[in-house]
Order: C-alpha cells, then structure tokens, then sequence
C-alpha cells in the first residue's frame, strides 16, 4: 500500500485549489493500492512556529508543565511530522496569495522544517536531504498570469514549494500542475479552470506507477 498525503491549503469552498484538491482526491480514488490521507492546514490547531515552541522544548527537558499554547505548538509538530513521515506521496494543494503560500501552510513547512529531521548537514557543512525515499506532486492555483514574463520573478509559491519539498527535504517531483489566469481572463476563465481540472486527473493516475 502506497500512503499519499495530500497537504490542503486553502479553505475556500469555491477556490479553484480547492476544487484541484477534490478532483485529484475523486480521481486517485480510483487507483488501486493508495492509502489517501489529507491534512488540511486550515482545520488543523497550528499555533505560529516561534518562541513558544522553543519555551516548551527547554521545559520538556526540564520536566515543567507546559502553558496551552506551548503544548499545542509540541503537538502541531509532532502531528505535522509524524503525517509526512508516514507518506511515500505528498501532494500539496494551494493557492498563490498575495505572491505567496498561505500563512497555514507556511505553519506546516516551519514545522516539518528541521535539521535532523528532513535536512541535515555534514562534516563540510553542506545541507544532506532526508526524504530523498519520497515523492511530490504541486497543485495551485493563481488568477493571474505568472509562468513568464515580468510576473514571474514575483511568484513565491509554486518556487517556494519546490524548493522546500525538491531542494530541501529531497524529495522527487511526480507531477506540477497549475491553473493561471482564470482571474485576469474572466472570458475564458471557465474553460482554463476545466482544461487544468483534466491536468489534475491526469496528474492523479500517474500514481498509479508509484504503487507498482
């Protein structure tokens, strides 16, 4: 059984991500030998990844009761780690807001973004990626036109994932798909949205390789 974890970012009923989401979840259904679990950043109690976290690792160690906010900031960790430790897919659902990813899923990054967990550096002090055994798929979706042009160097969420879950962590690329311009081209934003929904369903039978 091939466990693919699909990380939704966008809590929007009628976003075009999220209708990404529901299409490649619909689809991959259909493939045999997947185990589909979504962790949606949005209903998840992800405090910001800051000091409170570090208050509560000093007080673990110290065996202190930890305040509420310091205890949920450990299990946000500790929940967001152990659902990417148990994938061999993770495919990563989201929107381009305001030039970048969502503030949630920002909280999912910061937290399963750490040295001796997904990274870590050698003797020469050069970054080892830990999660070379897994996968990923990138899902977005974004209004306006961003693939070339000017518009380009302002896109800082499709770079940005890519460089975290490729560059980073380690992980192969299975599959990119994003749907553009849909906002900036209202005439034909029905059919982009629908020729990037078949993309999607396309993108979800490629697991089916990953399950062989």
């Amino acid at each position: 059984m091939t466990n693919v974890l699909v990380v939704k970012a966008n809590n929007r009923p009628d976003g075009v991500s999220t209708k990404m989401y529901e299409t490649f979840v619909a689809e991959a259904a259909k493939v045999e030998g997947l185990n589909l679990t979504t962790f949606d950043v949005f209903e998840e109690n992800m405090p910001y990844f800051g000091q409170d976290l570090f208050n509560a690792f000093g007080k673990l160690q110290n065996g202190e009761e930890l305040s509420e906010i310091e205890a949920a900031s450990v299990a946000a960790m500790n929940k967001s780690r152990e659902a990417l430790s148990a994938a061999d897919v993770v495919v990563f659902a989201f929107p381009l807001w305001n030039q970048t990813i969502p503030a949630a899923l920002q909280s999912f990054i910061d937290y399963t973004y750490g040295a001796g967990y997904t990274f870590k550096y050698n003797e020469q002090g050069q970054l080892v990626s830990l999660m070379t055994d897994k996968k990923y798929v990138v899902l977005n979706a974004r209004g306006g036109n961003y693939s070339e042009g000017p518009a380009a160097t302002m896109e800082m969420a499709v770079n940005y994932i890519n460089n975290i879950a490729g560059n980073v962590y380690g992980m192969q690329k299975l599959e990119e798909v994003v749907i553009e311009g849909h906002n900036a081209d209202p005439a034909n934003a029905e059919n982009i949205i629908a020729e990037g929904l078949e993309k999607v369903k396309a993108a979800a039978q490629k697991l089916q390789a990953v399950t062989a």
